[in-house]
């Protein structure tokens, strides 16, 4: 005779997922602070550009700036200029991120490849056609 394991529940099909269900991820509107996410407040991809740019000349200059024998004040408001730099651009890109999430909810988006419909295309269409039909009475 076999020990069981008493941590296993008898009677359990061995092949079944154990992983529960996930809830449905809720369709609206992507929250922002509170309310909805509004693409024309907050920085846009030209000011990320900009930000990148000059994240760009401070981090080859601080160490050249050490090399050259520039002052140590000099180095070190380069140093923090760049630390602040990587903080606000890394705010910056994660805002971007979330307005193309929001754009990417809002709208359904077709596969370039594909020649068929999509089960999403399917599903408006079915309910396109059942909000349509007049009521039986």
């Amino acid at each position: 005779m076999t020990e069981l394991d008493p941590n296993v529940a008898p009677n359990t099909d061995a092949t079944a997922d154990p992983t529960p269900p996930r809830p449905p991820r809720p369709t609206g509107p992507v929250q922002y602070k509170g309310s909805d996410l509004d693409a024309e407040r907050g920085p846009g991809l030209g000011c990320f550009r900009f930000q990148l740019a000059v994240l760009a000349v401070f981090v080859v200059l601080t160490p050249l700036s050490v090399a050259w024998r520039w002052p140590e004040a000099v180095s070190a408001v380069l140093l923090f200029a760049v630390i602040g730099l990587l903080l606000t651009t890394g705010q910056t890109i994660i805002f971007l991120l979330r307005l193309v999430a929001a754009d990417r909810r809002s709208r359904r988006r077709r596969p370039l490849g594909s020649a068929t419909k999509t089960v999403g295309e399917l599903e408006d269409e079915a309910a396109d056609s059942a909000s349509e039909a007049p009521p039986d009475h």
